[in-house]
């Protein structure tokens, strides 16, 4: 268990980074584009070495194509949440729905019970997430950007699906095919967008490096977590792959010079602590 809750650690603190170089970006369509390029053909080696070892079936082609589908959804929807919003706000919120949405759903359709100290992590994770939702956006004096916090729910939603998804998918589908599958999956989507966007080439000779780093580390951190995931329940791992939540906002204030960091900051360690609550206690 310790190893797979150091792999989840490294596994979120790469994910609030390649997120950073994202919100970064011209064209967040184009540059996340080029990144699924890199990572397929960074892991080509290891994809062709997995891909024989897939049990295929009917169950093995439905959990993988709704694994594509879920990613896919979920690229998209960052590239338009960074277009709008700051990194300091959309990220805690679209980090803190994912855990917060699993337990209800568990409790009102699945007849789960949940401690006192759980829902007393639902609350702060709530409180987290208004106090984030109210908070404006960078340079403006509009008091929320409502865009950017339903963009911010709707990704929150898809991680915490594509998340069980994939879980149930390992046991069919090796690490490094499930997670080629899954930019395939993306790049087909992110196609039209990119090319709509006009920046092909100006994002690559503008970002090319930080395109090559966020094609290895975005796939990298996930790979860390699904291994992870082979090795321990996703109930007890999901939440802890959260911390980096604080780490997010933090880097959206300190090095991007977003507004409201004394507000959006403290909301994150709030969502942070709500979710490492229920991680514990669920």
């Amino acid at each position: 268990m310790g190893i797979a809750f150091t792999l989840v650690l490294l596994s979120g603190a790469l994910h609030s980074v390649w997120n950073l170089f994202t919100k970064r970006s011209g064209s967040k369509d184009a540059f996340l584009w080029h990144s699924q390029w890199v990572s397929i053909i960074v892991f080509l080696p290891l994809i062709y070495s997995d891909a024989r070892k897939i049990e295929w079936g009917a169950m093995a082609i439905l959990l993988i194509g709704l694994s594509m589908i879920l990613h896919a959804v979920y690229t998209i929807l960052l590239a338009k949440a960074y277009t709008v919003g700051d990194l300091s706000q959309v990220y805690p919120i679209m980090r803190g729905t994912s855990p917060l949405i699993v337990p209800i759903v568990g409790i009102l359709l699945l007849g789960e019970s949940l401690s006192l100290l759980g829902w007393l992590g639902i609350l702060i994770i709530i409180g987290g997430i208004v106090t984030l939702s109210r908070s404006s956006r960078s340079n403006s004096k509009i008091p929320t950007n409502k865009s950017a916090v339903l963009y911010a729910f709707a990704i929150g939603v898809c991680i915490a699906s594509y998340i069980v998804v994939d879980k149930l998918a390992l046991t069919y589908v090796p690490l490094f095919a499930l997670n080629a599958a899954t930019n395939v999956g993306n790049l087909i989507a992110l196609t039209y967008f990119a090319q709509r966007s006009g920046q092909w080439r100006e994002e690559w000779r503008v970002n090319r490096l930080a395109i090559v780093f966020v094609g290895v580390i975005a796939p990298g951190g996930y790979l860390l977590f699904l291994q992870a995931l082979s090795m321990a329940d996703v109930a007890a791992l999901a939440p802890m792959r959260e911390i980096g939540t604080a780490f997010g906002a933090m880097l959206g204030v300190w090095l991007l010079k977003e507004s409201n960091g004394s507000v959006r900051i403290p909301a994150a360690i709030l969502i942070t602590i709500g979710v490492i609550i229920i991680g514990i206690y669920h």
